[in-house]
Order: structure tokens, then C-alpha cells, then sequence
């Protein structure tokens, strides 16, 4: 790959190739609780919350408004008129049809009555334009203060605004001039609120290099490599950042093998890739073997589906469902949905695991390569291959994705057979660009198969001769668990 080819890869930015294809998906553009003021330090108080926050994404600045009913709006974050920063706007309600007074409101302090039928804006500070955020025309502008009570000018300016919805605890967004797709049929969608649990964090670092970790089935072995493994009864399947420390499905001469030790002694897995797809969602279904005896292999099943999600199994029992969203060309949140098949997630538990090595408002890792990611002075010899992330294996990814820069290099990379998923998915990528420079939709891969459920995740030792069909059972086995799926 020469450095042309390297950048069109990864640019997002409006205009770009990349920008076009990543504007025909929806896009994860915040929690949902990070407009909650008991949990986000940046959202005012209990009795006057804060309904504005200024959001990035694809390079693109906005502001995110949570209406008093509910309802979201996203708004280009510049003021049309003289291009203030209407993060700073004020949130108003008011009959401005019929010249009566808005004012600043929040809905804590709303008569019920009026919290459903109120027209809602936000107004700058610099000339105090308004622009509707609910109703039939949000974006509109229907005041300009300053100007002549006969003057018309508020019937010709409208802030562009963007579809949004709210889903699994995530707000989405689509960032694109064509018309929304449907979002992808995926189970974390289908899980009730009480089964499920979604957060995010920043990484310093293009979006790609973020999702081809994810998706890369060899890494396991080694970044995540424990040379120590823990008592399985203290490291339950909520346990904070430690995906890798709980037990494989099904047992080794009846002993339970926890992932740690399945990952350090079978590290050379025979991988392969499928390509599947639906009218909602498509992508590669990859498969790692890694083989125990003449009997018997541990299968590991995950998928990575376009633009930048990747599904894998945290449990026997959990799944993740992680995004990638691309901020501008140097740095990624990525989102996280926790999706139960059996019992309720706590959520208060979850949070409180990964809120110390957060930094709120803005979820920045408190680590970071700058500061070396809490390397263990002592070394790496006597808990972990790489010498960090003793307690969260997240910190193992975020090395992973930042040590390289904020863009990697790859004109300097010697790509090996373990790297063939990365390799299908680059091919899908600039083929998919391409397609969005046409006005087309992204591309199938070969040989495209349709789901006939959504994208599962296995995790667990089989017969060597009929580990498809213990998938298939393991799978079919996990959904019949969840009484939220339609059986």
C-alpha cells in the first residue's frame, strides 16, 4: 500500500471518499446518559438540566438536543447567522407563532401539560437567533430579534439538521444527503433496556487501525496473553475489562479452561472468513480454530460488519457489540453495546467497573500513550505478555491501536496469513469508497450468503469432525435463552 492509497483510506472528512461512504450508515453519536446530570458533570443539575452538548463527528461539528419530550435533534454546531458556536445556546420554549415571550426552561420545571405541546429552540447568545428543535421544521429559524418587526428573514434561514434516533442506550445519527437506511437487524437492538448496557471511550487514533484490532482473530494470543490465569469464580461475565479471564463454553477432560490459558497455549489459529449479509446488515463472519488434540478444537466465532462494527462473545451468555466512530481522521470513540441472552445487566455495576479508568465528561481513557498506559514497572514477566492492563484488557487494545500514531503507516507493514481478514476487509473498504464517490450503495462482497438470523458469537471447545454443527447448536442454544427474541 503507497501513502495515497493509505490516506484515502482512512480520510472521513466531507467530501472525501471515505466521508461519503461512512455518511451511508448510521452513526453512534452519544450516550444517552451523557445528558443524564447525575452521571455527566457537564449537564447542569438535577432541577435545571442541561439539554445542549456539542458532539463531533466525521470531522463535522454539531450540537445534540435532548427536547423535553424525549425527542433528539442534531443541528450543524455554527450559528448561520455569524457563525457563533450554538453549544452555547440557550434552550427555550415558547408560542413564538403568536409573539409571546420564550424563555429559558429546563423540563424539570415544565408544567406536565405543556411538556408535550410546547414548541422548543435554541437560541444563540451573540443576536439571539432561534432555531426550532422540535415540531415539523426543526432547523428553522424563527427569530431574529434584532431586526425590524416587518422584516421576513426568519421564512429564509434554516440551520441543516440531521435524522437521529435513540437505541440500546446509544443516540444515532445520519450524517448522510441520502435518504436513512434502516438501521442494522442486530440483537442488541432487540434486547429490552433491563438486558442490556452501553458506554464508550476515547482513543487517539484513526478510526481503521481501531477497528482492524477488533476484528483481527490472532491478536487474542498474544495482546491479551495472561501468563498467570485467575480463579473463574472471581471473574464473573460482568467483570469490567475482563473479557478474556472468564471460562470457554464446554469443558477439557472435564475441567473448565479459562480464556487466558486457551488463548496462551493454542496460538496458531486456523482462521477463516465468510462472507454474509442481509437486507440491513452485511459483513464477515470469521472463525478461528484453534486445535487442543486429534478430537477436539476450541471455536472461536465473531463478525465484523461494515463500516466498523465488530460482534464478539464476552461470556457464554454476553455478547459485545462495539462501533468505531470516526471523529475526524485522528481520533475514535468507540461504543460499546453489552447485550444479555439470559439474566438482566446490571448497569450500575458495569458503569462503576469502568468509570476509574475514565475521565468524564468526555470519556478519555485515563491512560493514554503519552502516559505509557500504567506500564508495570517490574515488567511484564510476572502477570502479562505486555506488561499492562492487569485489570482491563481494554487498555491491551488501546496500546495496540495508538502506539502506531494517530495514522499508521502502512506503507511499512508486511502483511502475513493471519492477516487475511484485514486483508478482505481493505479490499471491501476501497471498493465500497469507490462505489460512494458514484452516488452508489456500498458493494456486497463474493459470494454473499443471507442471514437467516442476526450475526451470533461462539466461544468454546468442540468435536474436531463437527465443530459447525456444535456451532450452529451453540448458537441456537444462546437465542433460546433470551425470552426478548422472537421465537
Amino acid at each position: 500500500m503507497n501513502h495515497e492509497q493509505n490516506i484515502r483510506l482512512t480520510q472521513v472528512g466531507p467530501g472525501t471518499a471515505g466521508g461519503l461512504l461512512q455518511r451511508r450508515f448510521w452513526q453512534p453519536i452519544a450516550l444517552a446518559e451523557e445528558f443524564d446530570p447525575a452521571l455527566a458533570p457537564d449537564m447542569g443539575g438535577i432541577e435545571h438540566p442541561r439539554l445542549i452538548k456539542a458532539v463531533r463527528a466525521l470531522g463535522q461539528d454539531f450540537v445534540l438536543v435532548k427536547n423535553h419530550d424525549g425527542s433528539w435533534a442534531l443541528l450543524d454546531r455554527d450559528c448561520p447567522h455569524r457563525g457563533a458556536n450554538l453549544a452555547f445556546a440557550r434552550y427555550e420554549t415558547g408560542n413564538y407563532k403568536n409573539n409571546s415571550t420564550p424563555r429559558s426552561i429546563s423540563a424539570g420545571e415544565m408544567p406536565i401539560s405543556l411538556q408535550k405541546t410546547a414548541p422548543t429552540a435554541i437560541r444563540c447568545p451573540f443576536h439571539g437567533w432561534a432555531f426550532e428543535t422540535s415540531g415539523e421544521q426543526p432547523g428553522q429559524c424563527i427569530d431574529t430579534p434584532a431586526e425590524p418587526s416587518t422584516s421576513t428573514l426568519c421564512q429564509h434561514i434554516r440551520q441543516k439538521t440531521y435524522p437521529v434516533q435513540e437505541k440500546a442506550g446509544v443516540v444515532w445519527a445520519w450524517l448522510g444527503e441520502t435518504a436513512p437506511e434502516p438501521m442494522p437487524e442486530l440483537d442488541c437492538f432487540a434486547a429490552p433496556a433491563s438486558h442490556s448496557f452501553a458506554f464508550k471511550g476515547m482513543w487517539q487514533a484513526n478510526w481503521l487501525q481501531c477497528f482492524e484490532v477488533g476484528m483481527d482473530p490472532a491478536h487474542p494470543s498474544f495482546l491479551h496473553r495472561f501468563l498467570q490465569d485467575a480463579d473463574l469464580a472471581e471473574t464473573g461475565s460482568n467483570a469490567g475489562g475482563k473479557q478474556f479471564r472468564s471460562a470457554a463454553a464446554g469443558a477439557v477432560e472435564g475441567e473448565r479452561w479459562p480464556m487466558t490459558r486457551v488463548m496462551r497455549e493454542l496460538h496458531r489459529p486456523q482462521l477463516s472468513a465468510q462472507a454474509v449479509g442481509s437486507n440491513t446488515a452485511q459483513g464477515i463472519r470469521i472463525t478461528a480454530l484453534r486445535a487442543l488434540s486429534e478430537a477436539t478444537t476450541h471455536v472461536r466465532i465473531t463478525q465484523a460488519i461494515f463500516p466498523h462494527i465488530f460482534v464478539i462473545p464476552l461470556s457464554e451468555t454476553l455478547t459485545i457489540t462495539q462501533w468505531h466512530l470516526p471523529v475526524d481522521d485522528g481520533r475514535t470513540y468507540w461504543f460499546s453495546v453489552f447485550t444479555s441472552y439470559d439474566a438482566p445487566i446490571h448497569q450500575a455495576a458495569m458503569r462503576a467497573q469502568r468509570l476509574p479508568y475514565t475521565t468524564l465528561p468526555h470519556y478519555h481513557s485515563q491512560g493514554g500513550c503519552a502516559q505509557r498506559l500504567g506500564l508495570f514497572r517490574r515488567g511484564a514477566s510476572h502477570t502479562h505478555l505486555l506488561g499492562m492492563g492487569e485489570d482491563d484488557i481494554n487498555v491491551h487494545d488501546q496500546w495496540a491501536v495508538e502506539s502506531s500514531g494517530a495514522l499508521q503507516d502502512r506503507t511499512r507493514e508486511h502483511l502475513a496469513t493471519s492477516d487475511k481478514i484485514i486483508v478482505l476487509y481493505r479490499r471491501w473498504l476501497q471498493r465500497a469508497q469507490e462505489a460512494a464517490e458514484k452516488g452508489a450503495a456500498p458493494p456486497s462482497l463474493p459470494a454473499m450468503q443471507t442471514l437467516n438470523e442476526a450475526p451470533g458469537t461462539v466461544d468454546g471447545f468442540a468435536p474436531k469432525d463437527q465443530w459447525e454443527a456444535w456451532a450452529s447448536e451453540q448458537l441456537a442454544a444462546k437465542r433460546s435463552k433470551a425470552s426478548w427474541l422472537k421465537k
